[in-house]
């Protein structure tokens, strides 16, 4: 690892802890400063039908002879990615919400 990239995180790590104020934000601005989950699941599924767009469009351009077979394969092999991705964070999301909902009132 490099050691001057190390030492320079570190320093930025330490001047950010120092920097901090000391007040206690209200719950109304830590909510304000967190982004929104239902945009964050937005912009993931977006990304997904995105990347498959792309590797659709490779194929079609493979097929009429204008991209490379690599091309497609990189495009298909992000679009599976993007995918397993989301589908393991539904399934974290699913399992949170089924544990929540087996908290004792």
């Amino acid at each position: 690892m490099n050691t001057s990239l190390t030492a320079a995180n570190a320093y930025n790590l330490a001047q950010k802890l120092t920097n901090q104020t000391n007040s206690t934000p209200t719950l109304q601005q830590a909510a304000d400063n967190k982004p929104d989950f239902g945009a964050m699941v937005k912009d993931g599924v977006s990304g997904v039908l995105d990347k498959g767009q792309v590797a659709e469009k490779a194929a079609t351009d493979m097929v009429h002879g204008k991209a490379d077979v690599v091309d497609v394969v990189t495009a298909v092999a992000e679009t599976e990615v993007a995918l397993e991705t989301m589908v393991s964070v539904r399934d974290r999301v699913i399992s949170a919400y089924e544990e929540i909902m087996r908290m004792p009132i």
